[in-house]
């Protein structure tokens, strides 16, 4: 129920990146933005995360997170270094685990380990091997996914779709990419979990690596050739695919806000949270939203703190 976008430097006015996502959580769920300074630990600390406690790595970058309250990881964020990453929840034919870590703490500790986009998906892969992805993704009532990422830097973007242990990536070298509530990834990606093909092989999904297909084969519901650009998911890549060469941070305002595609969800799901990057060498400026509905408030720009206190109010710009 969320969607997430980059825009290359290829694609957009000032040959800048440009990231966005919505972040749809149940309705009346709480959603802050949070900052957190960078830290140094010593030998042997460990992090309690949403559900399981894992050990913590020497240092972490300061990051801005946007995050449900009830939770310890992040739907969305940037780091100090220009890294940032939004998730998606997909289902697929793989078991969820009963617990592990969310998909949202995959994305806290990508940002607050990854010097660069290709760094925090290393860290995310790795952890999800280590400790798989699982439990209750709502506050509430029972609600259990797997999940992809869209991670970013001022220099390069991938995709990452997990289903369940396997996993594949895709680095995005121009135009745009959007991901929403489906696997996307056909074929077999650029990078991929070490035993998927064979094990598809061995399982009779596919009979050779040519015939591999990572979102066909491990969707819940199948994959479609074309997206309907009435869909959600076809909608933001439309309105993405309209603007290659002149987005702009008013384009990305524009698909956020837009309702023809329920990209800006109102009802049982909402968007309780919105955010936006730029990202280039000489500044990156991130903009956030912390409360519901992008169509009916302005982005705040947002800075890394020196400190490691939790600051709830951002600095507004009228925008």
């Amino acid at each position: 129920m969320c969607d997430t976008f980059v825009a290359l430097p290829d694609a957009t006015v000032d040959r800048s990146v440009i990231f966005g996502k919505n972040s749809d959580r149940p309705a009346g769920e709480i959603q802050d933005v949070v900052t957190f300074g960078a830290q140094i630990y010593s030998q042997g600390q460990r992090v309690q995360c949403t559900y399981i406690e894992i050990p913590q790595v020497e240092h972490t970058y300061a990051v801005i997170l946007s995050k449900p309250r009830w939770m310890w990881g992040a739907e969305m964020g940037a780091n100090e270094r220009g890294v940032v990453i939004g998730n998606e929840a997909v289902w697929t034919t793989q078991p969820c685990q009963a617990t592990g870590l969310l998909g949202m703490d995959l994305v806290r500790l990508g940002l607050e380990r990854g010097e660069t986009a290709f760094a925090a998906l290393q860290v995310i892969i790795n952890l999800l091997q280590q400790y798989g992805q699982g439990g209750n993704c709502a506050e509430h009532f029972s609600f259990t996914y797997h999940n992809s990422f869209l991670i970013a830097d001022d220099q390069s973007a991938w995709v990452l779709e997990t289903a369940g242990k396997y996993w594949v990536a895709e680095r995005i070298t121009c135009g745009t990419r959007s991901i929403s509530n489906n696997l996307s990834i056909r074929g077999k990606g650029d990078l991929q979990h070490p035993d998927v093909i064979a094990d598809a092989i061995a399982t009779g999904l596919c009979s050779s690596e040519a015939d591999f297909d990572f979102a066909q084969m491990f969707s819940e519901s199948g994959v479609e050739d074309s997206v309907p650009p009435y869909s959600r998911e076809g909608r933001v890549r439309l309105l993405c695919q309209l603007h290659q060469g002149k987005f702009a941070i008013d384009t990305a305002k524009a698909i956020l806000r837009d309702h023809q595609g329920h990209i800006c969800m109102h009802g049982d799901f909402e968007t309780r949270g919105s955010q936006i990057s730029r990202l280039s060498a000489q500044q990156s400026e991130y903009w956030f939203i912390d409360c519901p509905f992008p169509c009916q408030q302005n982005y705040k720009l947002m800075t890394f703190p020196t400190t490691t206190e939790i600051q709830h109010e951002p600095v507004e710009v009228n925008q």
